[in-house]
């Protein structure tokens, strides 16, 4: 799990899956750009931890769903570091409410940054992996990671807008998968599960965690490190016959645990 000589470009790295991802890539050895849209103090806090571990990196704030600034933020980066090696498309948001009562504009806000954003950074991506060519720090020409859900498979009341966009991504991913493989260009999703972060610690309490427990049968929440783990791996040289698949790391979530006892 050495990443010396590589750059990863992780999008939504302010909080959550993204910060731990780029933490990881940072301890790993590469260079490491973190993408953010609106939190300047958590991307300044988290350059620290990066120097700390005596990581290089860049920080490049953008929206990635929109299409100029996400061709900015590539030619940022590479104008820094020469090369993009390895891209994790992770960051999302959600909207919630009822399905009929949601607004055209949450359904839209969700959608544009969780699945248009990743088709404009992956296009992004794809687009300078084919403009460095294969840089001789790994057999791939280039490694993208779509960050996905066990929602592109479960059904989620209350959240159709955040499993619409996530079931998009499977099937993006898929797509992308079949076309660039001859390539060598690798691309692969991670969903996760139920993963404890800063966005949902106050709804993992007490009989909320129970519940949520319940339905996992490995018996425990997960952490953005499981996650970023995953992203490890699969952008390792360990993965490189892997392209095409989703890693789903829940802790056995989609199994359906309410269904062991149903005979």
């Amino acid at each position: 799990m050495n990443f010396e000589g590589q750059t990863v470009l992780v999008t939504g790295a302010s909080s959550g899956l993204g910060r731990a991802a780029a933490r990881a890539f940072g301890d790993a050895g590469a260079a490491v750009v973190l993408n953010y849209r609106s939190n300047d103090e958590a991307i300044d806090a988290l350059g620290k931890e990066l120097d700390g571990m005596g990581a290089s990196w860049r920080a490049v704030k953008a929206d990635t769903g929109d299409e100029q600034a996400v061709t900015n933020m590539f030619k940022t980066a590479v104008t820094h570091f020469g090369a993009i090696d390895i891209v994790v498309a992770n960051a999302g948001i959600q909207a919630d409410a009822p399905s009929a009562d949601m607004s055209l504009d949450d359904w839209n806000k969700v959608i544009g940054t969780n699945l248009t954003g990743q088709f404009l950074v992956s296009r992004a991506a794809v687009r300078q992996f084919r403009a460095q060519g294969v840089r001789g720090t790994s057999p791939a020409m280039g490694k993208l990671i779509l960050m996905s859900s066990v929602h592109d498979r479960i059904p989620w009341a209350g959240h159709v807008n955040y499993a619409a966009s996530k079931g998009g991504t499977a099937m993006l991913m898929k797509t992308l998968a079949q076309e660039f493989g001859p390539e060598r260009i690798r691309v692969n999703a991670i969903s996760p599960g139920a993963i404890r972060t800063g966005i949902n610690d106050d709804e993992l309490q007490g009989e909320n965690l129970r519940q949520t427990i319940s339905q996992i049968p490995y018996g425990r929440i997960g952490k953005p490190e499981d996650v970023a783990s995953a992203a490890l791996f699969l952008a390792s040289d360990m993965a490189d016959y892997i392209t095409g698949a989703t890693l789903v790391v829940d802790g056995g979530m989609s199994l359906y645990a309410a269904f062991a006892d149903a005979g």
